[in-house]
């Protein structure tokens, strides 16, 4: 039996004044993009007389459709059942049935088919497959209705070309299936992606809390953020710039909580082996000592008090800095107040000089200290003369006393004088 069907499209009937079918439609009504227009219409070019032949091999589409996606996909081989069974058949029944449906009825209904294939996408991505073996199970469906399709229309006696629009259609609906599909995989994933950020930065928050939390909590909420629970960590404090927002985004591995974007910007590095490496481009930053993981809160104090340093230049101005690197002067300089008091008294023998004599024997004296008063080495790290330090030392010796030979003496005025030397880098120079 033949079919008799006169060229490869019929005419339609619509609105008066509208000669053909419009080739982009209100979003609403049918959609935004220049795929589904495409599609559409080529459904719609396709004879209703074919449709309604080829409508009752649905069954066996979907039935085929279905074997060959699960054969062909190593992601679907497994039991047709269940959620599992509920999408893949669902979804391929639809994709058929919409078919038929537009060529018979161009104005068909757009909102049932997304829906159920942005729902598809979402169940895709919940259920841990990727958007390749979402797209590689469209295709391999579709290859096996056009197949069938055209051998179908063989059989009937359709023309050649007709079944060439049939195939054109078939994949044109093809990428919209995708496009829809994968919209719904895309939501997901960002819907997933934010919550999983989210409970990343409020573990980071509790790992850093000024009231440690308990060790059961912190394992609890790092279950659920795919941060592997580490043993030690290092705290990363970063400077706050207004403009951080537009700053490039950087590249950090699963082993590192992130706060860019508040007023005290961090990070938390599981397990680091030996130096932390970070590119950070545009952001100064301080790396804290790397400590047991309930002690966190204390990397993070000191990481931000050596910022603070470089920042008042009392600490060399590179990009990234070690705090291990400067134990000893955040030591000396954890607390401003009880240093600058010590000093006070330590070198109040001194108040009573000029600022230049003060100087040269405050830098006499420390060259003293910490070369154990050899004159020649003190005379050569000054670039003075041998009898010139002699004539300092005298007047050290008139000034403090028994005081240069006391122990602990001699290491309140080294205490004293490191500190005075280290603040006064931030002063500015007078004129």
């Amino acid at each position: 039996m033949t079919i008799s069907l006169n060229g490869l499209a019929r005419q339609r009937t619509f609105p008066r004044g509208t000669a053909t079918r419009p080739a982009v439609h209100p979003a609403g009504e049918y959609g935004p993009t220049s795929e589904f227009s495409a599609a559409r219409q080529l459904w719609a070019s396709i004879p209703t007389e074919l449709a309604e032949r080829m409508a009752p091999l649905s069954g066996v589409l979907v039935r085929d459709a279905v074997r060959e996606i699960r054969r062909a996909v190593p992601a679907y081989a497994q039991p047709l059942e269940g959620k599992f069974r509920e999408v893949l058949v669902g979804s391929v029944e639809m994709a058929i049935s919409k078919c038929f449906d537009i060529i018979v009825n161009p104005e068909a209904a757009q909102a049932d088919w997304e829906a159920v294939l942005r729902y598809s996408g979402r169940i895709e991505y919940l259920e841990g497959r990727t958007m390749d073996s979402l797209q590689t199970a469209v295709r391999v469906g579709a290859r096996v209705v056009w197949r069938h399709l055209s051998e179908q229309g063989r059989e009937l006696g359709v023309p050649t070309d007709t079944l060439f629009l049939v195939g054109d259609a078939i994949f044109a609906w093809v990428d919209e299936l995708c496009r829809v599909a994968i919209a719904g995989y895309a939501e997901a994933q960002a819907n997933a992606s934010g919550a999983l950020e989210r409970r990343r930065r409020q573990l980071l928050k509790l790992v850093l809390a000024d009231q440690p939390a308990s060790a059961r909590s912190v394992a609890d909420l790092a279950a659920t953020t795919d941060w592997p629970l580490p043993e030690r960590v290092a705290v990363v404090a970063l400077e706050y710039r207004e403009d951080q927002h537009q700053l490039p985004p950087v590249a950090l591995g699963r082993d590192v909580l992130v706060d860019l974007e508040s007023s005290t910007p961090c990070l938390v590095v599981a397990n680091p082996a030996g130096r932390v490496e970070l590119d950070l481009p545009g952001r100064r930053a301080a790396v804290g000592p790397v400590v047991a993981l309930a002690e966190a809160r204390q990397s993070l104090a000191c990481a931000r008090r050596t910022l603070g340093l470089v920042r008042r230049g009392l600490l060399p101005v590179t990009p990234l800095t070690w705090c291990d690197d400067h134990l000893a002067t955040l030591a000396l300089l954890s607390d401003e107040f009880l240093v600058g008091r010590l000093s006070e008294r330590a070198l109040a023998a001194f108040a009573g000089l000029t600022v230049k004599q003060r100087e040269r024997l405050e830098t006499t004296l420390l060259a003293w200290l910490e070369t154990r008063g050899g004159i020649g080495e003190i005379a050569s790290r000054l670039d003075v003369h041998p009898q010139t330090v002699r004539y300092r030392m005298h007047q050290l010796e008139e000034l403090l006393g028994d005081r240069l030979a006391d122990p602990e003496e001699r290491l309140t005025l080294e205490i004293a004088l490191r500190a005075r030397r280290l603040l006064n880098r931030a002063r500015p120079t007078r004129p």
